[in-house]
């Protein structure tokens, strides 16, 4: 027997056979860029310059940084503040839509529009809404008469974070809803018809049908939000800039302006490395979020 003919025949051998070029393009793609941006991290490498090893010089410097703290902070209350919002505006857009309303497919399709439209172009077309003399929020505020002066939106450093915030909720929330709303697809509705002869209302079966066997989608789509939120870095490049006085910063555009703007590769390479123990906790919580399924198949949770 030839060697094709055992390939073919093994199912463990073909199966990592088709899986190689997926595994190549990680390795180039993914695996190599974190391996030395990990090596860079302990070095003083500069842009045009290869670095010499310094141990923990850079995250004992970021540890002291005034900024990156600042950052840190924004990030977890950007990522916190975003996801939340977009869970409970795409969980009622999901539900909402999974009922049987007139259009709802052009419904669908029109939520989906937010998340098609390209970031650089939502975050440019977020930076006129918020420009401080032309901002059309503000002009229709003051029309309405409920405001006086435009508001700053960008200048003041809550506004900021508030402001970017939206926007990020205005992209994330169709992914949200979509992938709920097809998680309520395949619950079955002999579920609610056994419900409601035993006289459960609407709320009773949201909570006892509808939310538990909604957890494993739930726990995917929440990891999958809080990643996208905590990474995020076009919104708030094109909008901000990290501005004003670094109160919408995260940490991914701030290693980007001290990796590439400044020329600190090292330092710039700290900072995304030390974004990665938050990432792994978000990847738990979807791992342990799976293993639900037993449970809701009928089964005993693992």
């Amino acid at each position: 027997m030839s060697l094709i003919e055992r390939l073919q025949n093994n199912r463990n051998a073909l199966g990592l056979l088709f899986m190689l070029p997926a595994a190549l393009l990680l390795i180039v793609f993914l695996t190599y860029p974190l391996g030395l941006g990990f090596w860079l991290g302990f070095t003083d490498a500069k842009v045009g310059r290869t670095g010499q090893w310094i141990g923990l010089e850079n995250y004992e410097f970021l540890w002291n940084d005034a900024v990156t703290r600042l950052a840190l902070f924004n990030t977890l209350f950007y990522t916190f503040v975003a996801s939340v919002i977009k869970f409970g505006l795409g969980l009622w857009l999901a539900l909402l839509l999974n009922r049987n309303i007139r259009f709802k497919t052009f419904f669908r399709a029109v939520i989906l529009l937010p998340y098609i439209v390209p970031t650089a172009l939502s975050a440019i077309a977020f930076w006129w809404i918020y420009d401080s003399q032309f901002s059309i929020i503000s002009w229709m505020l003051v029309k309405m008469g409920l405001i006086d002066t435009y508001i700053d939106f960008l200048g003041q450093p809550w506004h900021a974070r508030f402001a970017v915030i939206a926007a990020n909720v205005w992209r994330g929330v169709p992914f949200v809803a979509i992938t709920l709303l097809a998680g309520l697809q395949t619950i079955s509705p002999s579920y609610y018809e056994a419900s409601a002869i035993d006289g459960a209302t609407r709320w009773q079966q949201f909570r006892h049908v509808t939310l538990p066997l909604l957890t494993p989608i739930i726990a995917v789509v929440m990891t999958f939000s809080v990643l996208f939120t905590f990474t995020d870095f076009q919104l708030i490049y094109v909008i901000t800039r990290g501005g004003p006085l670094n109160a919408t910063h995260l940490m991914a555009t701030l290693s980007f302006q001290r990796a590439i703007s400044g020329g600190a590769l090292g330092e710039g390479a700290a900072i995304s490395i030390a974004m990665v123990p938050f990432l792994l906790a978000a990847i738990m919580f979807s791992y342990f979020g799976l293993q639900r399924r037993a449970w809701q198949q009928g089964g005993q949770d693992k």
